[in-house]
């Protein structure tokens, strides 16, 4: 099974962020990008870097016909070992999102904390990053700065109503070094995570070449997914309906009194 090393879990703790040695095997990878070729062809009014809950079969209810195939990668065993590395030993599944930026006109994603969208309290998330295709400079990377997530503080975000982004709230100018970002480059099947405080972004596609990532999101069961937060209500620009979010408890045992029915087929 997959693990973090006691190295990169001390990285990931100072830094909040780690690139595990531990990758997709390939034919892993090419099986989930032909997923996201039927994803993407399932859902041709949605821009592919707003694939919301693309995890849930079917009509999600957040405007995204999603895939049982990313459902079954978020549920990866090894994967929730690498999370469990830095979260503890009682995992949630509470999200996936697919960022697919398409060549030539592939959106922004503006500097943010994710901590600002989601209704989780205590804020706890690691986000694993999965490139299913080349992720680099070159091509509109994701970028973090290190150590950001480390005063455990939400930073001022501003809302910006233009629709070249994949996100809609940015950090207000001066809350940090932009000079210290460093971009997380990943060949396909590669991963990284990071911590749900992290300040992280990533510049707009402008090659010839596509680039996606898959985002998934796991919670520590110490932590309550709160159905009646909405935050960032409305402003996100991306389609989210945190009411009828379905968790999966992956790992462990719940410890918060999480809601493990809503969402699910009944």
């Amino acid at each position: 099974m997959a693990s973090l090393s006691s190295d990169e879990v001390a990285r990931y703790a100072r830094d909040g962020w780690v690139k595990p040695a531990w990758r997709l095997p390939r034919d892993r990878t090419n099986a989930m990008r032909e997923a996201l070729d039927e994803l993407i062809a399932r859902n041709p009014g949605v821009r592919p870097e707003k694939l919301v809950s693309a995890h849930i079969e079917g009509d999600n209810g957040e405007g995204v016909r999603g895939s049982a195939a990313f459902l079954e990668l978020a549920r990866d065993p090894e994967i929730v070992d690498l999370v469990s590395g830095v979260v503890g030993e009682d995992v949630i599944l509470w999200g996936c999102h697919v960022f697919c930026k398409p060549p030539v006109d592939g959106y922004e994603t503006p500097w943010h904390q994710d901590g600002h969208y989601w209704p989780i309290r205590p804020l706890a998330t690691c986000t694993v990053w999965v490139a299913l295709e080349a992720s680099d400079r070159g091509n509109g990377c994701l970028r973090v700065v290190p150590g950001s997530h480390a005063a455990r503080t939400l930073h001022p975000h501003l809302h910006e109503d233009r629709i070249d982004l994949t996100l809609n709230q940015r950090m207000a100018t001066g809350a940090f070094d932009e000079a210290q970002a460093v971009d997380v480059e990943l060949e396909p099947g590669e991963m990284s995570l990071h911590d749900v405080y992290m300040i992280h972004g990533a510049r707009p596609n402008t090659s010839e070449r596509r680039r996606t990532g898959v985002a998934l999101r796991y919670m520590p069961s110490t932590s309550l997914f709160d159905r009646s937060l909405r935050p960032s209500d409305g402003k996100t620009g991306v389609a989210v309906n945190f009411a009828r979010r379905p968790l999966w408890l992956l790992k462990g045992v719940d410890r918060a009194g999480n809601d493990f029915v809503t969402g699910h087929p009944r």
